[in-house]
């Protein structure tokens, strides 16, 4: 008896490891068995003396103590429900008591859908699924359930499908007739009663069409906030399908006349100049970009037409580019001003205010952003404000590099500074279409933070990267972070085409050295992350990370090597 108790703690403990989720919003159907639960690797460093679990959810702002009833249960890990209510809707967390102190596990939002009444799924609690016709494809019943032998049933669009009863429904050629809503119903029998729960995909079979061949301008007509002195660097980028590529050229036009070209020389240089034309190979399209290059704005060049032309498969496309005085974005134009009158009347105030500007540059802009509680996010129409992509190999032989990714970043920059960050293995269910995913959270994305090892650049991270370069080099709607996570002598090992963005922006990683939240690291990375009101956490401590001693655990155990992520 002992044994048997013994092993069925054994596969909760190892189910649990496997899907307990790293997201902090979860949706679940109401009717339906669900649970939360969290890793133990999390409590870990906390069994050093005699603790006691707590499961909390929060009521009119305060966080009340939930008390164990036939329906909601607290066993081991995991708090059950059996089954979901829609007055089971709210913040839920877990916490560890040694009789002194409390300590915050894990913390989630729980939003309990209405189920409807005259369908087998909720419309808002699906995942899709994209496919080729022609191609093999598997879906898969993703639940939780103790014993494997619990009846399953398939469903296509409400009705019994074939009478299928696996986990995973295979379909060895897809066709279009097999697009469809399916969805698997899983029967738990717990204290002599059933309960179910289940899993609804959408499967979009798509007919394989031959791709039209292509050429377009980037963008449309724009004008560009600026200011007298300023430098500008204006982009102009055109693609077109690869085997077009013969004969497509891309030019400036400044008031109807050819632009200088750029000599390289800093001596007799134009003060507006093009750069030599520049290609990108991504997928099967091939992109031309030429840069505009001027030194110094003047009230001439507010009044001017900057004109891209692209030229492409006999036709000619333009794009017009123009300059207006723009609010200062760090800096107010008077604090500028003044400085210069103090530099005219004053030397060697000038020399201070020189030397302090420009060791304590990040640390002005930073404390600038927190009195004036700016807002880059604002009516932007974006998720989250960076998309974080590392190295993720199932046999990484830095595992300290994905608990950066996984754990320290986000508890900085999330708990402690206010900003949402999209981690794929934490943020994104398993089993929907990966590669359709990632260039949907990029486009989501304000920035794109690349944590740099001399193994990053693999099949697994390359379409992250490339997919962060179209939005900084063509759409100019994402910028790049690059993180040194470990020392690097030279990046010859990264993309050429990373060379095309107007400059790196590196930020390097020294571990225990970087850990304090007012490090210069933080600092650097909030400067070159949109500014955001600060909601700092004054309980946030870096003493209580532990490096080493827990493990972050994402649902990529049991991953397939070979894929993107």
């Amino acid at each position: 008896m002992t044994l048997m108790i013994f092993f069925f703690m054994f596969i909760i403990k190892s189910a649990t490891e496997k899907l307990c989720p790293f997201r902090t919003s979860i949706d679940v159907l109401e009717g339906e068995y669900f649970f939360l639960c969290y890793l133990e690797s999390m409590q870990e460093h906390f069994q050093e003396e005699p603790y006691k679990i707590n499961w909390y959810k929060e009521n009119a702002g305060k966080q009340q103590l939930i008390k164990e009833t036939h329906r909601i249960v607290s066993q081991m890990n995991f708090l059950e429900f059996w089954p979901a209510e829609l007055s089971d809707s709210g913040n839920y967390s877990v916490t560890h008591s040694n009789g002194k102190e409390n300590f915050t596990i894990q913390k989630w939002t729980l939003n309990v859908l209405e189920r409807n009444k005259s369908s087998c799924f909720n419309k808002n609690h699906l995942t899709t699924e994209i496919k080729n016709a022609g191609t093999g494809h598997s879906l898969k019943c993703s639940y939780f359930s103790v014993n494997e032998n619990d009846s399953i049933t398939w469903y296509k669009d409400c009705k019994n499908y074939e009478n299928e009863t696996e986990r995973e429904l295979d379909f060895k050629t897809l066709t279009a007739q097999h697009s469809g809503i399916y969805t698997c119903k899983i029967l738990i029998s717990h204290e002599g009663k059933m309960y179910h729960s289940t899993n609804t995909i959408k499967l979009v079979v798509e007919e394989d069409a031959p791709e039209a061949a292509t050429s377009e301008i980037v963008g449309h007509d724009e004008e560009i906030e600026t200011e007298i002195g300023k430098e500008e660097i204006l982009n102009c980028t055109g693609f077109l399908s690869y085997y077009m590529r013969e004969d497509a050229n891309l030019y400036w036009l400044i008031n109807q006349k050819f632009a200088n070209k750029c000599t390289g020389i800093p001596e007799g240089e134009p003060s507006i100049c093009e750069e030599e034309l520049r290609k990108l190979q991504l997928g099967s399209k091939l992109y031309v970009t030429r840069l505009l290059r001027i030194k110094k704005v003047t009230d001439e060049d507010m009044h001017s037409d900057f004109t891209c032309m692209f030229q492409a498969d006999e036709r000619t496309q333009i794009k017009i580019v123009k300059l207006k005085k723009g609010n200062t974005r760090d800096l107010p134009v008077h604090i500028f001003t003044t400085g210069m009158i103090l530099a005219a009347l004053f030397p060697c105030v000038t020399v201070a205010a020189v030397f302090v500007c420009v060791m304590f540059r990040v640390d002005l802009v930073l404390f600038y952003r927190n009195i004036c509680r700016r807002d880059d996010t604002a009516g932007d129409g974006k998720e989250y404000d960076a998309f974080v992509s590392y190295l993720k190999d199932c046999v990484s032989p830095t595992e300290e590099e994905r608990e950066f990714a996984l754990k320290i970043l986000p508890m900085i920059l999330e708990e402690n500074f206010g900003y949402k960050l999209c981690i794929f293995e934490r943020d994104v269910s398993p089993g929907g279409p990966v590669v359709d995913d990632i260039h949907s959270f990029i486009d989501k994305s304000r920035r794109l933070i690349i944590i740099l090892s001399q193994n990053y650049v693999s099949d697994r991270a390359m379409y992250e990267l490339e997919s962060g370069l179209h939005k900084a080099l063509v759409e100019r709607k994402t910028k790049i972070i690059l993180i040194e996570y470990m020392p690097i002598n030279d990046y010859n090992f990264l993309p050429e085409s990373l060379s095309l963005l107007p400059s790196k922006r590196v930020v390097k990683w020294k571990k225990d050295k970087s850990l304090p939240m007012n490090s210069r690291f933080w600092k650097n990375l909030r400067y070159l992350m949109p500014a955001k009101p600060n909601r700092m956490n004054t309980k946030g401590h870096y003493n209580n990370l532990h490096l080493g001693s827990e493990r972050a655990e994402p649902w990529t155990e049991g991953c397939d090597c070979n894929a993107i992520i």
